[in-house]
């Protein structure tokens, strides 16, 4: 079958970012290319280890959460983040994360009861890319072009054109869009064309990697097995990630100030001293994954008809694991303004809302990420010399450091602020002024505290029991949904409003009293577009407001 030639939506690059978005305009009815320098089943690096609770809540309704659920780790492997003098040595501190068996029903530990109804889920990108590509792969209005480089890109009042490259034969063709997105990573060719610059921090720290495969290893360990398990020593500092719970590790040996040349750097050696084995551990390297972390946002996130989104838009060292979180929830905000415009119920303006949005919450959010990098680095840097003496002394000094590793990592490993607690408070699309004064609750990593407050995200129900009952977020509408917990509201002004706009508005009635606003109006998105104890004066113009007319 030939290549198409036109599309509405042209999205460049198949890692997780571009195939959620994918995905996602899709099931909203927009036909979609994308463009893959990969063959088909080519591995993608081991490069991802977390898929945050957002991103679960997304993949739930595109139906694929189950798939993902039962891959990666085996069901019982615990998903603990512990902190050793070395990988097989004496344990410093742990933060217990309930094995994949126990996601759902665990209500033990810090990374417990989140307020969602897909807790976040470790696994591997290895793991994760290959079931994402089959799903989308499978829908309809998706067509995947592998081993095609997007090679250059123009565009006019009407349309963009990308020139593609078959790098098998060589053959190039054009495809037309009504809009373009680069989802192709930290050298985004994109993000290059629509002349978007990357601006902050170009070195935070440098990680020599190695993806191994050590069969014996999982069994030296003293302690019980880990996820994650970080080694804190004066003479080389790292982290071992559990790949497939058997065999397959990856380890970043953490370079030390003033080691800027990762092929200078004794890797053999750094491996062994994380691990603390001697030259007779056998181990295989299966690729050197060696990075630099970094704090760099882009600019701008678009050019008229072209975005960019994910690392193409922003690059920081993955705390939290929100590197590709952090590109999803780009491509779901994206997805539905771009969907809510080709699909004829929102003009153009409304696309002006994804860098409204999306760029100073990424600001943000790589604020909170190069901080706590910085203080890492700095723990790191302060083991003490006896921190693996036997004596008293020692013990005393690993129950501090101990200590000071978990009230730090904790935020970022069970970070429900930085998943959760994200809110845009300068959106064209959303109605401030219901806020009526009260401000949304503070943004950081560790906390989260619900709110209507416009911008915020949609505070998580359960309609019954919370083992049995529904999701408030399954019952929603795949666009806009009033939420009325007092049915004695007429809200017939407001579903008129948005019908004779051609806004897809669904009603849901809640208890009395879920919420402290008997309305609120969420988004696609499951943000909050507006709240109020009553229709408002003028539903006409909410509406507008809501589908972008006066952005």
């Amino acid at each position: 079958m030939p290549n198409p030639t036109s599309t509405s939506v042209l999205i460049v690059g198949a890692g997780p970012v571009g195939l959620t978005l994918a995905m996602d305009l899709a099931w909203r009815g927009i036909d979609v290319v994308v463009a893959e320098t990969r063959a088909r089943g080519e591995p993608p690096p081991p490069k991802c280890n977390h898929v945050a609770a957002r991103s679960m809540e997304i993949f739930r309704r595109l139906g694929v959460a189950g798939k993902l659920r039962n891959a990666g780790l085996p069901p019982d492997y615990v998903n603990d983040i512990s902190y050793r003098t070395t990988f097989t040595g004496q344990e410093l501190t742990r933060i217990p994360i309930p094995c994949r068996r126990d996601r759902y029903d665990s209500r033990d530990g810090p990374d417990t009861g989140w307020p969602t109804p897909e807790p976040a889920h470790r696994i591997n990108q290895i793991f994760l890319e290959p079931i994402l590509f089959d799903h989308a792969a499978q829908m309809g209005k998706i067509t995947i072009l592998t081993r095609t480089a997007v090679t250059a890109m123009e565009q006019d009042d009407d349309q963009a054109t990308a020139t593609l490259e078959n790098l098998d034969s060589g053959e190039t063709a054009r495809i037309d869009c009504r809009y373009l997105v680069g989802c192709d990573g930290a050298s985004s060719i994109i993000r290059k064309s629509i002349g978007a610059m990357l601006e902050g921090d170009a070195v935070i720290s440098r990680n020599q990697s190695s993806y191994i495969r050590a069969p014996g290893l999982i069994k030296l360990q003293k302690e019980t097995p880990a996820w994650a398990t970080f080694s804190l020593n004066p003479r080389r500092s790292g982290n071992v990630y559990a790949i497939d719970g058997e065999e397959r590790w990856i380890i970043h040996n953490y370079l030390r100030p003033g080691e800027t040349d990762f092929d200078a750097i004794d890797r053999d050696g750094g491996i062994r001293t994380i691990l603390g084995v001697d030259d007779s551990f056998e181990y295989e390297i299966l690729a050197k994954e060696d990075w630099i972390g970094r704090r760099l946002v882009a600019n701008k996130f678009r050019d008229r008809r072209v975005f960019i989104c994910g690392d193409a838009a922003h690059i920081w060292v993955p705390y939290g694991g929100y590197g590709m979180n952090a590109g999803i929830a780009d491509a779901m905000n994206l997805s539905w303004l771009l969907a809510a415009h080709l699909n004829g119920w929102a003009p153009s303006p409304i696309l002006e809302a994804y860098e409204a949005e999306r760029l100073p919450i990424t600001e943000q959010v790589s604020q909170f990420v190069m901080n706590h990098a910085h203080a890492m680095a700095s723990q790191r840097g302060a083991v003490p010399d006896n921190i693996e003496d036997a004596d008293t002394a020692g013990a005393a000094a690993r129950a501090q450091l101990g200590q000071q590793a978990y009230d730090l990592n904790v935020q970022q490993y069970c970070a429900a602020g930085l998943n959760f607690g994200y809110y845009y408070d300068h959106s064209p699309i959303i109605d401030h002024a219901s806020a009526n004064g009260e401000t949304a609750p503070g943004y950081s990593m560790a906390d989260y505290t619900p709110a209507t407050v416009p911008g915020c995200r949609l505070p998580h129900l359960w309609l019954g029991d919370p083992r049995h009952g529904r999701s408030l977020y399954d019952a929603l509408g795949p666009e806009y949904t009033l939420l009325r917990s007092d049915p004695e509201i007429d809200a017939a002004p407001l579903m008129i409003a948005a019908a004779a706009q051609g806004l897809p508005l669904a009603l849901l009635d809640l208890p009395n009293g879920a919420y402290d606003d008997d309305l609120v109006i969420a988004r696609p998105d499951q943000h909050i577009a507006w709240r109020g104890n009553a229709v408002p004066g003028d539903p006409e113009g909410l509406i507008r407001k809501l589908g972008g007319a006066s952005a």
